[in-house]
């Protein structure tokens, strides 16, 4: 007998869902009432219970969705203005400008014109970081994921993860021989085996650019990915990772200094390879467990979209 969710757990699940239709639905016309539906919350408590969980109306987390989208897609790619505005859904480049200067008290092409200009963290580049990177035609993914919402340095991911591993006993998604490994084998071991036979990486997708977002509103998806059919519960969603084209940067050494490895990857590499960025989103893999590994040996797979 399925065990009933906590009215929690059910909002929880369906405030993942309409976050994730508006994510993947940037560039069309989003109507509240479609968000309403697909919540399965009425239009009144609709927009009540999605301010309290994002933090702001929902209207407004659209537009600043669209603005972030554009101040990446300026800052990291070459397409023209009036093209990114129609590709976060605004119908007039003059649209954008405005919603854009009133975010960040500047102008779209001033920004593209200068971007030296910090709208939030200044670069922090590495003049001595030599990366190994590859490009890879992906698959997509099937991942389960907890939503966490802040500084990126400062986040539980431990915790997530935790709660995400309880939730794969709970369904029963590994084999028994990697359950006996859990009892008696050393815990790097079990990670590589577990990777290796089950086809689970443990994921992290970062959804916005800390040099376009305030440091409370960054969104982590902490993930784990894995060959199985996945139900939501509660604050645990599921979804298919992008496949497509990556440039994989491989990056050695401690979690803090990720923010200079990605201010190197965007400030040289990039304009290296000779590709387009493409607007999904990347995602990093961890190849090692950083409870039983020195922060001189973590291993980071980094995943960059491109065309």
């Amino acid at each position: 007998m399925q065990q009933r969710l906590s009215t929690k757990e059910e909002y929880s699940k369906r405030i993942n869902i309409v976050v994730e239709y508006i994510n993947n639905h940037l560039t069309e016309e989003i109507r509240l009432e479609t968000l309403a539906n697909i919540s399965n919350f009425s239009l009144y408590h609709f927009h009540r219970i999605m301010r309290a969980a994002l933090g702001e109306p929902v209207g407004a987390f659209i537009t600043r969705m669209r603005v972030e989208t554009a101040a990446r897609l300026l800052r990291y790619s070459d397409m023209q203005v009036q093209d990114i505005a129609y590709h976060v859904g605004y119908d007039m480049p003059s649209s954008l400008s405005k919603a854009f200067k009133l975010f960040y008290g500047i102008s779209p092409n001033d920004y593209r014109n200068h971007k030296n200009y910090s709208i939030m963290k200044p670069v922090k580049m590495s003049s001595d970081l030599n990366l190994e990177h590859r490009i890879v035609d992906l698959k997509p993914m099937h991942a389960m994921y907890i939503r966490l919402t802040g500084d990126y340095q400062a986040n539980d991911y431990c915790l997530a993860w935790e709660k995400l591993w309880d939730y794969v006993k709970e369904l029963r998604l590994f084999t028994d021989q990697i359950e006996n490994l859990c009892n008696s084998t050393p815990k790097p071991y079990i990670l590589r085996r577990m990777c290796e036979e089950n086809g689970i990486n443990h994921l992290c997708i970062y959804h916005d650019d800390p040099k376009v977002t305030d440091i409370d509103k960054l969104r982590t998806d902490v993930c784990l990915t894995m060959d199985a059919k996945l139900e939501p519960k509660g604050e645990i969603g599921v979804k298919e990772i992008e496949g497509g084209k990556y440039v994989v940067f491989l990056y050695k050494g401690p979690y803090e200094n990720l923010r200079s490895v990605y201010d190197t990857i965007y400030g040289k590499y990039i304009y290296e390879i000779n590709h387009q960025l493409a607007s999904r989103p990347g995602f990093e893999i961890y190849l090692n467990d950083p409870e039983c590994t020195k922060p001189e040996d973590l291993l980071t797979e980094i995943y960059v979209p491109i065309i």
